[in-house]
């Protein structure tokens, strides 16, 4: 007697394993704009760094666990750079330098395209820093601009920032960029103090990103060709 299947057979394969993956890890290299170069993270720039971002104003909205994060001296500042910008497949740290004007190579921050899953085309920037005297002057929505572009350049279909939920400052900045709010991760990670932290959740998908980037090349236009100048502390 032949035996029956209780389903036919076929060779087809279902949609989700035949569907062809685009986005690719970019590589490690200088990314230019007018206002900034992003260069690939290294241990040697952490003494710039130091002096552009431990600073109490950098770390008390949530940046690095939040004010209790902040590292006691240069040598704390050194082992804490060098775990929070390790690189890897998945990671890309950067070091936010200056371009052009006086200042022209200065370090003003650092940040990371992280999370990179190239399978699921999803990329996360986001470890952002920044010298407080450069806020404001566009180096970081030229720094989002390159950032951006680098990625869904390479195939990525969705991009997240996130930011403490208590951050209105970082979440204001984030929306100003054009991207779109998912909601709240509650409980999501824990802040230095041992408090647990909210994560305000955005992204920006690639079908927006075509707006996305006009706006922020509009925003840049506006504020003109001048060199972003890092006045002296007071």
């Amino acid at each position: 007697m032949a035996r029956t299947e209780p389903f036919p057979r076929t060779s087809a394969r279902p949609a989700w394993q035949t569907r062809r993956v685009t986005a690719t890890r970019p590589a490690d290299a200088e990314l230019v704009g007018r206002l900034v170069r992003l260069t690939p993270f290294t241990p040697d720039d952490v003494p710039e760094l130091e002096q552009a971002i431990r600073r109490p104003e950098v770390f008390a909205g949530g940046y690095g666990g939040g004010p209790a994060g902040l590292p006691a001296d240069a040598a704390a500042f050194d082992a804490y750079a060098r775990s929070y910008y390790s690189g890897g497949p998945s990671a890309m740290p950067w070091t936010v330098r200056l371009n052009g004007g006086v200042d022209d190579g200065r370090v003003v921050g650092a940040t990371k395209l992280g999370d990179l899953d190239v399978d699921n085309e999803s990329a996360h920037i986001g470890w952002t820093a920044y010298d407080p005297r450069v806020w404001g002057s566009g180096v970081n929505v030229e720094t989002k601009l390159l950032l951006l572009g680098l990625a869904f350049g390479h195939g990525f279909g969705r991009v997240k920032l996130q930011a403490d939920a208590r951050n209105e400052r970082s979440r204001a900045a984030i929306l100003r960029l054009g991207a779109t709010f998912e909601g709240v991760l509650r409980r999501h990670k824990p802040r230095a103090d041992g408090t647990w932290r909210d994560s305000a959740v955005y992204s920006v998908i690639v079908d927006e990103w075509p707006s996305v980037r006009s706006g922020l090349e509009a925003r840049l236009a506006a504020r003109g060709d001048e060199p972003v100048l890092v006045e002296p502390s007071s």
